[in-house]
């Protein structure tokens, strides 16, 4: 392919971003804005909840499942997720056994479950893997929990181009994967360097015009903004590169410069890094370019084409959102796998321990490694629930708000239109979210 190229107040809502952009918005990523947040979890709730969760769900009632492959090759100096650096595939084989343990002990509890038809593998990187272990671990969740054949199953997977080849597409077809993540970051060689991801465009390209191919229902490249040595210009390059490539979505994400919680980063020195200028006009570029190229902006940074089913779900009011991003549709419960993985079973929500030794350790003493979690109160459950009517809908009823919420003062600012006896967001209040439901959480000023 050639190129030319949440009745209450919003109790204990996620902290606004940092230096926040102010004028061009801000990039709203999931984490700034999940309820319940990670702060709100607790070793109160472990196991014992968890297991009693999946023991009282519907025999019928649908379940996503994720699986979190922690292992990657290579040390990219962005990266803020927990990894483990290894560079040999067969180092994951006790971790794929404690893997099969967990899925055991998870089904043991569950009275029923229908075939799965949301299946999510994440990471790391899950191209980590050899060929043939995926194969086998696609076949451990197929005999422990059942996966759907159905031609409308969504079965994803991330993927690191630099991982991937021709032969894993074919491979990952075959097993009945149908939508792929595909990480870009920036073509800008510059900036390659600097974040230690050297990805040629030949590279994703050859990728993308296989899984077109091969027919990989729906692509998303992700790219990220705030990178060292990122230009506005060196964007736009990149921006009409990937768009000459036709994705069905594309993903924004925005570079949190952290070296004091995440060791990759302290090698980016802070004087890399494009000044809060620089980054509302990265931001704007992007902005233009996705809008000119009609992509529909769906919310947290994700754009879709128009013909994309998230684009229609959001245009019939069917658009859904829950631990594994938006969704056509009611997200319901997901049970994660894996190291760190997060599950949502009704008003339960809880996270795997962290580290290996913590993850593995639970598993060889036969217990599921929940390592904390919360069960949502019913003001609680109606927090979350206004908060994905604002991601899904963009509009709310302000008499489900607490009458503290100081509503005029984000209308003024023009994040929210309050006519018409609703609260919507603005285009502007999209990408502010967090700034929004800072203010939604505190009573007016005097």
């Amino acid at each position: 392919m050639s190129v030319h190229a949440k009745r209450t107040a919003f109790q204990g809502a996620s902290r606004p971003p940092r230096e926040p952009l102010p004028g061009a918005g801000d990039l709203v990523s999931a984490t700034e804005v999940a309820y319940p947040a990670p702060h709100h979890y607790h070793e109160g709730v472990g196991a014992p909840e968890l297991e009693s969760a999946l023991a009282e769900r519907p025999a019928a009632a649908s379940l996503a499942v994720k699986v979190r492959l922690p292992f990657c090759r290579h040390a990219c100096r962005f990266c803020a997720s927990q990894c483990v650096p290894s560079h040999d595939s067969r180092q994951a084989e006790p971790y794929l056994s404690r893997l099969d343990r967990e899925m055991v002990l998870a089904r043991r509890r569950l009275s029923g479950l229908p075939p799965v038809s949301r299946l999510h593998w994440g990471g790391g990187t899950p191209a980590f893997l050899a060929l043939d272990q995926m194969s086998d671990l696609f076949d451990r969740l197929d005999a422990r929990l059942g996966l759907s054949a159905a031609r409308d199953r969504d079965f994803s997977i991330e993927l690191d181009p630099r991982e991937a080849d021709m032969l894993t597409l074919r491979h990952l077809q075959a097993l009945g994967f149908n939508r792929l993540s595909l990480g870009v970051q920036e073509l800008d060689s510059r900036v390659q360097q600097a974040i230690n991801r050297i990805q040629p465009r030949a590279l994703t390209e050859a990728l993308v015009d296989e899984a077109d191919r091969l027919g990989f229902r729906e692509l998303t490249l992700s790219l990220m903004l705030g990178l060292p040595f990122q230009t506005p210009q060196g964007l736009a390059d990149t921006l009409e590169q990937v768009l000459g490539m036709a994705p069905a979505r594309i993903r924004l994400h925005r570079y949190d410069h952290r070296p004091e919680r995440h060791l990759a980063q302290r090698a980016i020195h802070r004087d890399w890094l494009p000044d809060a200028a620089t980054r509302r006009r990265l931001l704007t570029e992007a902005r233009a370019h996705l809008d000119a190229a009609g992509y529909v902006h769906i919310g947290l940074g994700l754009f879709a084409r128009r013909d994309d089913r998230l684009a229609q779900a959001r245009a019939s009011g069917n658009l859904g959102h829950g631990p594994l991003g938006f969704t056509q549709g009611p997200a319901g419960d997901l049970l994660g796998l894996g190291m760190g993985a997060h599950s949502r079973i009704g008003e339960l929500w809880v996270r795997n321990a962290d580290t290996l030794a913590g993850y593995e350790g639970a598993l060889d003493a036969s217990r599921l490694p929940t390592a904390c979690g919360i069960r949502l109160t019913p003001d609680q459950q109606h927090h979350q629930a206004t908060l994905e009517a604002l991601l899904c809908s963009r509009s709310i009823d302000p008499a489900t708000l607490s009458t503290g919420a100081d509503l005029e003062a984000l209308g003024t600012e023009g994040l929210v239109d309050l006519s018409g006896g609703r609260m919507a967001l603005t285009a502007e209040g999209h990408w502010q979210l967090p700034r929004i439901l800072e203010t939604l959480a505190r009573p007016p000023g005097p």
